[in-house]
């Protein structure tokens, strides 16, 4: 199906036979399923959405469900009865069916207990294993559905044992063996492309006498910055998890880490036009205009601060209004240079890249550049600025105010982060009010004051 976009009747009349024959769910992906119901319900509307939902086989339902954006799953899982529920989350791997557990909870906390103690024991512990972790700890995004063998079992006694795994649909998306010895500690990893090429004849210590490799880990406690640093840095597919004895607990796979590097971006995107990460699927407008408003009503007063500055220079602009004309383009440049470096500077911080050596790298390193921009386009605007108004000296004001400005847009863009980073406060939610307040305010006065004492 692709990204095309949607014709719905075609879409509806694919929906249609997939209902009517089950089992060709399993040939398209849960995420091309999802696109077409959050189609339907933006078109045809809740009722029919919800008719299509109650139709498809709870087998199938669980990771499409999890495809869908907030508002419309919490549409979803409230219609859905606690029987379904049961049977959608045990058709799910453990970190899915925790993820979805806390939707539900989120909706109605006493559904969720009752669909918990409705599923087996097994499932129920690695659930409330993986609950206990925080969002932000390796623990939480892992799965616990895993292939491993121990050091000394044949190799063909495992295979087949992994073939009945398979057939009784207990496991999916299997890379690598995972080798633990009698206590259950990780010992190493084999690439199922690596282990079939092998005799079977031999057993899993054979096999590592001769090709022992280190393997990649994160311990259970360890943040997701480290996951995500391991999984780019070793390209990996998977990496196991373990306690901190060292004893092998679940696995993280490669599609868990692209959500969370997508959560990441998203919530950085958002907090730096001053929304939260809720603000895609609200559709409540009154809801929307409260939460945007706290960050306009923030970004008026510092408008008003500009302003003010502005107001002190009153007689100098009635006396030259090619003041008025020429002060955008000072507060501009000054905002757009001092947000290149600002977003810089948040990503690395983000990304766990900034320490204290690589900070001050960071700002020499922006104070060179601004001040190098500053020299060229106040060249450029003292000359344009000299041929408009037919002024030397207007050119000079603008052309020194301009590399002022700058400068203190790469210094301040570079600083703001860390000094937020620093005090507990997230450089993404505060850094864009505090950096245009700097500029905007420095730019002003910066111009206005030069043009006071060189012109009048």
């Amino acid at each position: 199906m692709g990204y095309e976009t949607i014709h719905l009747e075609e879409s509806k009349g694919l929906l249609d036979a997939l209902i009517l024959q089950p089992k060709g769910f399993s040939e398209y992906h849960q995420n091309e399923i999802a696109r077409i119901l959050k189609e339907i319900y933006n078109q045809d509307g809740t009722e029919i959405f919800l008719e299509y939902v109650r139709s498809i086989p709870e087998e199938y339902l669980g990771e499409i469900l999890l495809e869908l954006p907030e508002n419309i799953k919490d549409e979803a899982i409230s219609e859905l009865s606690v029987l379904q529920l049961v049977e959608i989350v045990d058709e799910l791997d453990s970190d899915d069916a925790t993820d979805l557990l806390q939707d539900i909870e989120d909706i109605d906390s006493d559904k969720e207990r009752e669909i918990l103690s409705s599923l087996d024991d097994d499932d129920i512990e690695d659930i409330e294993r993986l609950k206990r972790y925080e969002d932000d700890e390796a623990g939480a995004w892992m799965q616990t559905e895993l292939f491993s063998a121990r050091l000394y079992e044949n190799i063909t006694d495992a295979v087949n044992r992994l073939k009945k795994m398979k057939d009784e649909d207990k496991l999916n998306n299997v890379h690598q063996v995972f080798i633990i010895d009698k206590f259950g500690l990780l010992i190493g990893a084999i690439q199922l492309e690596d282990l079939i090429t092998y005799n079977f004849d031999y057993s899993f210590r054979d096999y590592f006498n001769k090709n022992h490799k280190m393997i990649q880990t994160v311990k259970a406690g360890d943040s997701v910055d480290e996951v995500i640093k391991v999984f780019e840095d070793y390209d990996l597919v998977v990496l196991p998890v373990i306690d901190y004895q060292g004893k092998l607990v679940g696995r993280i796979t490669s599609d868990d880490v692209y959500d969370i590097i997508e959560e990441r971006a998203t919530d950085q995107i958002y907090k730096m036009a001053g929304v939260d990460d809720e603000t895609e699927e609200d559709k409540n407008i009154f809801s929307i205009t409260k939460k945007r408003g706290t960050w306009l009503g923030v970004n008026l007063i510092t408008a008003i601060l500009a302003s003010l500055v502005i107001a002190l220079f009153d007689e100098t602009l009635q006396k030259f209004v090619a003041l008025a004309i020429l002060m955008p383009i000072v507060a501009s440049m000054g905002g757009n240079a001092g947000m290149q470096s600002l977003t810089i500077m948040v990503r690395q911080i983000a990304l766990g890249e900034m320490n204290w050596i690589d900070a001050k790298e960071s700002i020499r390193q922006e104070i060179i550049v601004s001040l190098l921009n500053g020299f060229i386009f106040a060249l450029l605007i003292g000359i344009i600025a000299f041929i408009w108004f037919d002024s030397s000296q207007l050119g000079v004001v603008i052309g020194l105010s301009m590399i002022i400005n700058l400068l203190a847009a790469g210094f301040f863009g570079a600083v703001i982060p860390l000094m937020l980073k620093n005090i507990g406060i997230d450089p993404a939610v505060a850094s864009s009010v505090l950096l245009t307040t700097v500029t905007d305010v420095l730019g002003f006065f910066a111009f206005l004051g030069l043009a006071t004492l060189i012109l009048v």
